[in-house]
């Protein structure tokens, strides 16, 4: 029996982390996204997952580098106000992990992408809600999707790395209940 889940956006989180200066992280997140899973009863393992975040609210706590980022040096929000991604399959690899393949589409670029995903679980919260949690992470480089403003300083070092972690924790509610 297929089951519909939602994104509870109040409890979830859409976070990213990349180095500055390779030496300490610059941390991010997404205020504005949408999320949904289908699965076959409660079963996780071969879902389907479907995830939208609104570029035009990045945060990374400093409003010029937020202002930099919705430009067309990286996400241009104007032209490509979302970023979407699309499962293409879930693997099962034992002990609640999971792999989660799909389709990343930052700008006008689209890539097959592998997260690595904890289900947390099944709970039914204090409002009757049935709910589910999972854990995603993930690696891409950003050069790959147009994301390749870059400076280097005087004494060579990269201002910004290439690659960028995702922290995601998702919890979702089952709909029609």
């Amino acid at each position: 029996m297929e089951t519909k889940w939602k994104v509870d956006s109040a409890h979830s989180e859409v976070g990213f982390k990349v180095k500055h200066m390779m030496i300490t992280n610059v941390n991010g997140f997404f205020g504005s996204f949408d999320a949904e899973a289908v699965t076959q009863g409660e079963d996780f393992s071969k879902a389907q997952f479907f995830f939208s975040a609104d570029i035009d609210s990045v945060n990374t706590g400093v409003a010029d580098r937020d202002a930099h980022l919705k430009s067309d040096d990286f996400f241009n929000a104007a032209e490509y106000p979302k970023l979407n991604f699309k499962s293409t399959s879930v693997k099962d690899i034992g002990d609640g992990e999971l792999t989660i393949l799909g389709e990343l589409s930052i700008r006008d670029v689209t890539k097959l992408v592998e997260l690595n995903a904890e289900f947390g679980g099944i709970v039914i919260d204090p409002y009757g809600q049935t709910k589910a949690g999972l854990t995603i992470n993930g690696k891409i480089k950003r050069s790959e999707y147009g994301l390749k403003w870059s400076a280097i300083t005087e004494a060579g070092s990269i201002v910004v790395s290439d690659d960028i972690k995702l922290i995601t924790e998702l919890q979702f509610v089952r709909q029609g209940q």
